[in-house]
C-alpha cells in the first residue's frame, strides 16, 4: 500500500546534498510540507510532499548525495488508506475452488458445479485447461487452486522485469522499459549506478551523446583534470607555516566553468564609457519617490534595460553557438543574467523578458534575486536560460576588466567604478560622471566591428535618457 516520494526535477543531473531531513517514519505528512532540503552547488531548496500520508520509511539521510529521479521516502498515503479500507463486498473474495478433471475425451471442467466448455473458459483458466487436457483416463481426481481475480490480473499485465537477450545486464523494470521505447541497446549504455547498475540518467545521456556526437565536442571534464595534473605538487609547508581552506560547491563549479570557457572561447574585449551624468541627476530625483515603493533604481536597472533594447537591434548578441560549431541559434526573447557576489562565491541570477519590462519593474526583480543569491535561496530555474550577462565591479573599484563570457551566451558585459572626469564640452571643460564598460565576445560569432556599434549604440542611449526611457 506504500508509495516512494522521489527527488523531483532540479534543473540539473548533478548530485545535490540533503542538509536537512524534516520527516521521520511514523510522522503524518500533507501536500506541499517540506520533508526535505537539499543543497546543489548555487542554492537550497525546498522538497515538499506530493500526497498526503504516513512515513512508512526513510530512504535517504542528512548528508547523503541524490539527483533528480532518485527515492526519499516511503509513504503510506491517505488515498492508499482510504483504498483499503473500502467495503468488503466490493473485493471479489478469496475462495476455494474445487477443479474436477474428468475423462480426457470430455474436454470439460467442472468448477464450482458450474460447466464451462474448453472454447469458452478465460484466459486465466488456461492453465487448468492444459492440465485437464495432459491427464489420462483415470479415476476423477480433485484439487484445491487458491484464485483472486485481482491478483491474477496483476500478474497477467505486470511486465517481465528480465530480458532473455540482456540478462547479464544490470537494469531494472522502468530503465529496460524506457530503452525499448527509445530504441536503445542497453549493452551501449555506460552504467554509473551501483555495482554497474544501468539508471535512466544513463539511457537519457546515451541518447544526448548519440544526437550530438557529430562531431564530437571536447570533453570538457578531462580537459580541465589535465591541465590540473600538469602542474607539480609543491609543498608549501617547507618556508613556513600554512593552512589549508577547500573550495565551496559554489567556487569548485565557477573554476570548472570559467576553465571550460576560457580554453574552448576565442575571447576578444571592446572597451567603451559612458557620460552618465544625466542618468545619474534622474535617479538622484526619482529615487526618494521611489523609497516609499521599497524601490531603488540603480545604474544596473539602467544598463540591463540599455542592453535589451540594443540587443534587439544587433540580434547576434542574442544567440548561441550549436554544438555543431556551424549554425547559430538565434533567441526572441531576452532573459539578462547580472553576477551576485555571495560568501560562498559568485552566482548569476537571470531576469527574465527584460525587453518587456520597465526600469522599475527591473529594479524590483534585482533586489529580489540578489537577496535570494545571498541567501541561497535560489531555485535552479532562476540561473538558467540567460541570453547575456552583465557583470558590475562599480561598488568595488577599478577602470577596466576582461570578463569571462558565461557559455552558451556569446557575449558578456564588465562595468567598473563610475569616474569624475574632466570633458571637453561647448568649448569649456566641464566635470562630468563616466562609466568605464568592458564588452568579452566570442569572435566566432561576433567581429570587432559589431562589437564597437555595439558599445556605442549603448553609451548613446545611457547618455541621452530621452531616447527610450520615456
Amino acid at each position: 500500500m506504500a508509495e516512494i516520494l522521489y527527488v523531483p526535477d532540479l534543473g540539473s543531473s548533478d548530485p545535490v546534498d540533503v542538509i536537512e531531513l524534516l520527516v521521520a517514519e511514523g510522522d503524518t505528512v500533507t501536500v506541499d510540507q517540506t520533508i526535505a532540503v537539499v543543497e546543489s552547488a548555487k542554492a537550497s531548496v525546498d522538497i515538499p510532499s506530493t500526497m498526503n500520508g504516513v512515513v512508512s520509511k526513510c530512504l535517504i539521510k542528512v548528508g547523503s548525495s541524490v539527483k533528480t529521479g532518485d527515492p526519499l521516502i516511503e509513504i503510506n498515503s491517505s488515498e492508499n488508506a482510504h483504498k483499503s479500507e473500502t467495503k468488503k463486498e466490493d473485493i471479489p473474495e478469496q475462495k476455494e475452488i474445487t477443479v474436477s478433471v474428468e475423462d480426457k475425451s470430455s474436454k470439460k471442467v467442472s468448477i464450482d458445479n458450474k460447466k464451462f466448455s474448453k472454447d469458452n473458459v478465460s484466459e486465466e483458466n488456461a492453465s487448468v485447461i492444459k492440465s485437464s487436457e495432459e491427464v489420462s483416463a483415470k479415476p476423477v481426481e480433485e484439487k484445491t487452486v487458491q484464485q483472486n481475480p485481482i491478483q491474477e490480473k496483476n500478474k497477467i499485465e505486470e511486465p517481465s522485469a528480465e530480458i532473455s537477450s540482456s540478462k547479464d545486464i544490470h537494469a531494472g523494470p522502468a530503465v529496460r522499459r524506457l530503452a525499448r521505447e527509445l530504441g536503445v541497446d542497453l549493452s551501449q549504455v555506460k552504467s554509473s549506478g551501483d555495482k554497474e547498475r544501468i539508471l535512466k540518467e544513463d539511457v537519457h545521456s546515451y541518447i544526448k551523446t548519440a544526437l550530438t556526437s557529430k562531431p564530437k565536442t571536447p570533453d570538457v571534464q578531462v580537459a580541465v583534470s589535465k591541465i590540473s595534473t600538469d602542474f607539480p605538487v609543491i609543498d608549501f609547508s617547507k618556508w613556513g607555516k600554512i593552512s589549508e581552506q577547500p573550495f565551496t560547491k559554489i567556487q569548485i563549479l565557477s573554476a570548472r566553468n570559467l576553465t571550460r570557457n576560457w580554453q574552448h572561447i576565442p575571447h576578444v574585449t571592446q572597451f567603451d564609457e559612458v557620460d552618465i551624468t544625466e542618468l545619474e541627476s534622474f535617479r538622484k530625483i526619482e529615487n526618494p519617490k521611489l523609497e516609499k515603493q521599497g524601490v531603488k533604481l540603480t545604474v544596473l536597472s539602467f544598463l540591463l534595460k540599455a542592453v535589451s533594447k540594443v540587443m534587439a537591434e544587433f540580434p547576434k548578441f542574442n544567440a548561441s553557438l550549436a554544438s555543431d560549431g556551424q549554425t547559430l541559434i538565434l533567441k526572441s526573447y531576452c532573459h539578462l543574467g547580472f553576477a551576485v557576489e555571495t560568501p560562498n562565491g559568485l552566482v548569476v541570477p537571470v531576469i527574465r523578458d527584460v525587453d518587456q519590462k520597465t526600469v522599475v519593474q527591473i529594479a524590483v526583480d534585482l533586489s529580489v534575486l540578489s537577496k535570494k543569491a545571498r541567501d541561497k535561496a535560489l531555485k535552479p530555474d532562476e540561473m538558467q536560460g540567460g541570453c547575456f550577462t552583465i557583470s558590475s565591479l562599480g561598488g568595488l573599484g577599478g577602470t577596466a576588466f576582461t570578463p569571462i563570457i558565461n557559455w552558451p551566451e556569446v557575449a558578456i558585459l564588465g562595468v567598473s567604478k563610475m569616474l569624475d572626469k574632466p570633458i571637453w564640452i561647448e568649448e569649456e571643460w566641464q566635470r562630468r560622471s563616466v562609466l568605464p564598460l568592458s564588452l568579452s565576445y566570442d569572435h566566432r560569432v561576433i567581429d570587432g566591428a559589431d562589437a564597437a556599434r555595439f558599445t556605442t549604440r549603448l553609451c548613446e542611449l545611457l547618455a541621452d535618457l530621452k531616447r527610450w526611457v520615456l
